[in-house]
């Protein structure tokens, strides 16, 4: 097995870090700049959103009145510390602000460590005058410039509400990115597979959400056992904008410190390529013999997580739309938005096709992670031996895309019972809701097997389109943006299910145009090289 040149004593351990940092800095610079711009613009433009919905003392005060008597929507969004418009601000988006930069650090840091080791790309860099630590270094340096510029982002936009808690909140949800990158770091020397390490670094941060949720529920003040236990659960008890506990950021670099070190020395103790739990090997016959069950069994771990996180999604929002619509009472500018996020219907069904609209967003990452597997198995040079056999490049990819795309129907038809559950009425009208989202979620797969096929060297640009196509949906709505800026994503022409009117003419159009991409995509593949 290849090792590094430098002994692990030496002080030369962290050789090389600065042009490995450049060289994923550079690698990183559409990826990074999406990630960054969604999670900014989220939190920039939250607080005018809430002024024109809460634009008064008494309406805030009504606000805080009713959060701290409803369970279900404190633990989505968390408990209200203060009724000014930064604490509105920070209660708002701060614990998914905080989310989405651990989704983006974990990224970061599996790419240039463990996806690096697994394509081979390590030990042709490892056999240089490189550290045996450099590469580790310099992928938490990526991810540590990433939440920097992230946060110096959110203080800058949120200054002029007051510096202090724009301080407080920047700093905050920047920590917890770097919390969940020193996690990625730790995985990442336990798995022997980025795609593995990637999906148990996301566990935990779903675990993370469902401890914050559960224990908010339960308190009004986010004192709750269950709320400390969490990552994101001490982001809201900094409490931007509300008397800052400046002493929970002690707290958030403490785990990075201590996760970080953790990971330095997994590192120092295994020999490069290998892992602390490597993969058991499988048998090469009987349920792998053919390149479909070889995709299902790579992948059925995704689909498996995927499906059980809808089906609680599901649940979860089912059981607060009778919340919601109390909490909006007769507040006419959210009710106004939840109408243009759901259609122009009855407020709770506005809810429910809001939701569902976010869940249908939500799995349009599934379906590019899922599409991109495939690139990841052609750049890693796995799929070369299966191609050597009797297996043509289009059999080969339809293996990944059928789960794919039959994924992505299965997790929001879990969505959609998760909301039956939850809500307990009207099960037809939501599952076909949820299933109404599916050819928007298609286009955005389409999009991805076209660049694949076309321009594998720009596939991971499909990345960028789907966190357009978030922040659209996101954002759009809530800033009134015209009407034209909504119809660039494929979603803004779906019918609003529940409560409207079934459209078939753009889910006809929309189908359509998903299947042209995937053929554009597969008659790309077989015409071009493979790429190593």
């Amino acid at each position: 097995m290849t090792t590094f040149a430098v002994r692990p004593g030496s002080s030369r351990q962290l050789a090389g870090t600065g042009i490995l940092l450049r060289f994923a800095l550079r690698r990183d610079r559409l990826m990074i700049p999406v990630w960054i711009a969604v999670n900014a613009l989220m939190v920039l433009s939250m607080p005018g959103t809430l002024e024109g919905l809460y634009g008064t003392p008494a309406e805030r005060a009504d606000l805080l009145r009713q959060m701290e008597a409803n369970s279900s929507l404190r633990a989505m969004v968390g408990p209200v510390f203060g009724d000014s418009l930064g604490a509105l601000t920070a209660w708002r988006v701060g614990i998914y602000a905080g989310a989405l930069a651990a989704v983006m650090s974990l990224l970061i840091v599996v790419r240039h460590t463990r996806d690096e080791e697994e394509s081979g790309r390590q030990e042709l860099v490892a056999s240089g005058m490189v550290g045996r630590r450099a590469s580790l270094t310099a992928a938490l340096l990526a991810a540590a410039v990433a939440n920097g510029v992230l946060a110096l982002l959110v203080t800058a936009g949120l200054a002029g509400l007051g510096t202090t808690g724009a301080l407080a909140l920047g700093l905050g949800i920047a920590a917890v990115g770097m919390v969940f990158a020193t996690t990625a770091a730790i995985v990442a020397q336990l798995t022997e597979s980025a795609r593995l390490a990637r999906g148990l670094t996301a566990a935990v941060l779903g675990a993370a959400f469902v401890l914050r949720a559960a224990g908010d529920s339960a308190t009004d003040d986010g004192s709750s056992v269950l709320t400390w236990l969490s990552p994101l659960g001490w982001l809201e008890n900094l409490r931007p904008y509300a008397s800052e506990r400046w002493w929970v950021l002690a707290l958030l670099a403490g785990a990075v410190a201590l996760q970080g070190t953790a990971a330095y020395a997994l590192a120092g103790r295994r020999d490069l390529g290998m892992s602390f739990l490597p993969t058991r090997p499988g048998p090469a016959s009987g349920r792998l013999g053919s390149a479909g069950a070889l995709a299902w069994r790579l992948q059925r771990g995704g689909v498996l997580g995927w499906s059980i996180g809808f089906f609680l999604a599901g649940v979860v929002y089912g059981g607060m739309t009778d919340g919601a619509a109390d909490l909006v009472g007769d507040n006419e500018n959210a009710r106004r938005i939840f109408e243009r996020m759901g259609g122009q219907s009855g407020l709770t069904d506005a809810f429910l096709a809001s939701m569902v609209g976010m869940l249908g967003l939500i799995a349009a990452l599934y379906i590019v992670a899922s599409v991109l597997r495939l690139h990841g198995e052609e750049t890693s040079g796995r799929a070369e031996p299966v191609l050597a056999n009797a297996v043509g490049r289009v059999r080969w990819a339809a293996g990944h895309l059928v789960i794919a795309f039959g994924g992505s129907a299965l997790i929001m038809l879990l969505a959609g019972l998760g909301f039956a559950v939850g809500y307990g009425k009207e099960t037809g009208p939501i599952l076909a809701a949820c299933l109404v989202q599916l050819p928007a979620v298609w286009v955005i797969g389409g999009l991805a097997v076209l660049l694949h096929g076309v321009l594998p060297r720009a596939a991971l640009a499909a990345w960028g389109v789907a966190g357009a196509v978030l922040l659209i949906g996101w954002v759009g709505p809530a800033l009134d943006a015209p009407r034209a800026v909504l119809d660039v994503s494929p979603f803004g022409h779906l019918p609003k299910l529940p409560g409207g009117s079934m459209q078939w003419g753009p889910v006809l159009v929309l189908t359509g145009l998903a299947v042209l991409l995937v053929a554009g995509g597969l008659a790309g593949l077989r015409r071009r090289d493979m790429t190593t």
